[in-house]
């Protein structure tokens, strides 16, 4: 199976999601800006969200580029994904609603993880399709960022019973790790098309 259907399903499926976080805003009846102010929590919590399903789309994006085909159990391991990425918007407004109890902001770690790794799950199917010589293998490396977010999203479910607050700096930390342009997909497919210029492998392909 091509992978093209795949990434266009997913990008349908995320972009219903944002569209349904989007419908759970409700503008205020008054006209004045600190008619905003007891909906701050839902617009932050909303910026939140949409910045995590920013970074998953990027990076499944960018994962696919690396892709040659697509087997059963990649299939299975991305709906995976989308089943949990599909929950965020459920957990969001209840953080927004409910941004001083534990369980709204722990449960929200407990979906962040779960989706996380879920994601490993499908970056681990991809690798065992493509090989331990593909593009995505050279790409990832020791992948320092992806077996850190995990950690930190555990982290802060445990701190958010003891204040929400903590887990919602932790969950902002992972949030800017992501968000530091990560180019070693880039390069690495740049530097396979570069090697395959070669007289030895221009034929080969």
């Amino acid at each position: 199976m091509g992978k093209g259907r795949l990434e266009a399903f997913s990008d349908g499926v995320v972009a219903i999601i944002i569209t349904i976080m989007v419908l759970e805003l409700r503008p205020p009846h008054d006209t004045e800006l600190a008619a905003l102010r007891p909906l701050l929590p839902v617009l932050l919590s909303y910026v939140l969200s949409f910045v995590f399903l920013g970074i998953y789309w990027n990076n499944h994006h960018h994962m696919l580029l690396c892709t040659r085909r697509v087997t059963g159990a990649i299939l299975w391991a991305n709906l995976h994904l989308l089943f949990w990425l599909s929950l965020i918007p459920f957990v969001t407004a209840w953080m927004g609603e409910r941004p001083l109890a534990s369980t709204p902001a722990a449960l929200y770690g407990v979906v962040l993880l779960m989706a996380g790794i879920a994601y490993l799950i499908l970056q681990r199917q991809i690798l065992r399709s493509e090989g331990p010589q593909s593009v995505l293998a050279a790409a990832l490396g020791r992948d320092v960022k992806g077996k850190v977010s995990p950690l930190l999203c555990v982290l802060a479910i445990g701190a958010a019973f003891v204040h929400p607050g903590i887990a919602y700096a932790l969950y902002l930390v992972v949030a800017l790790m992501w968000l530091i342009p990560d180019r070693r997909i880039e390069r690495a497919l740049t530097e396979t098309a570069g090697g395959s210029d070669g007289p030895g492998e221009a034929g080969g392909r």
